[in-house]
């Protein structure tokens, strides 16, 4: 009762609800990821450029690229970029390795990733043996701008592919060191599987330009 002899309701507060926010490893590497686009969007430019300025020379070197086995070594990257997401949804499961049950879910992540490393390790073998064929057929990097542009434009995606099978291994290990798949491993499956996703995507278009644009 108040002093002025009125009844008075108390005041309930109720808690102020928890904000989500995103994990800031995974918008620092969203945020590195852009200026990557950047720089590749740089190699993309010199390509065209060339094309512009020089098409007799894109013509005539465009004839040495043997296009069925790079969409097989495409193919074999766009499969990898799916066996990691797998791997990503049994990570949100909390399930690091492979349990007995049915269809894909009884796969864990370790598996998955695995088997991505696999994949991406040959398609980087692949990018050699091209590389290996092309210096056969009198295309060494130094021999002219398209061949210059060539290497350097796919051997830094293939560095970035490098990269990402070291990520791969780091990631394993850390579930294999820790004694419980906590949310850390989980984000970090993810993050990887951010920066794979990139490198695919950016494999594609690369395809389309070198492969294609003729």
């Amino acid at each position: 009762m108040g002093n002025n002899g009125r009844v008075t309701t108390p005041v309930i507060y109720a808690p102020a609800p928890k904000v989500k926010r995103p994990d800031p490893v995974a918008v620092g590497t969203i945020v590195w990821l852009g200026s990557e686009v950047m720089f590749f969007a740089g190699l993309f430019a010199i390509y065209f450029t060339l094309r512009s300025t020089s098409p007799e020379l894109w013509a005539d070197r465009t004839e040495l690229l043997n296009v069925p086995f790079a969409l097989i070594n495409t193919i074999i990257l766009v499969l990898s970029s799916v066996t990691c997401q797998m791997g990503v949804f049994a990570a949100e499961r909390g399930q690091p390795y492979t349990v007995k049950g049915q269809g894909w879910k009884s796969w864990g992540m370790v598996p998955w990733f695995w088997l991505t490393f696999i994949l991406g390790a040959f398609f980087v073998c692949g990018q050699v043996w091209e590389y290996a064929q092309l210096v056969a057929h009198g295309m060494p990097i130094h021999s002219d701008s398209y061949a210059s542009a060539f290497y350097l434009t796919t051997g830094f995606h293939a560095l970035h592919v490098t990269g990402g099978l070291v990520a791969f291994l780091l990631t394993i290990g850390r579930v294999y060191a820790v004694k419980q798949f906590r949310r850390k491993e989980e984000t970090t499956a993810i993050v990887v599987s951010y920066y794979w996703h990139f490198v695919d995507v950016v494999w594609i278009a690369l395809f389309i330009v070198i492969y294609f644009l003729k």
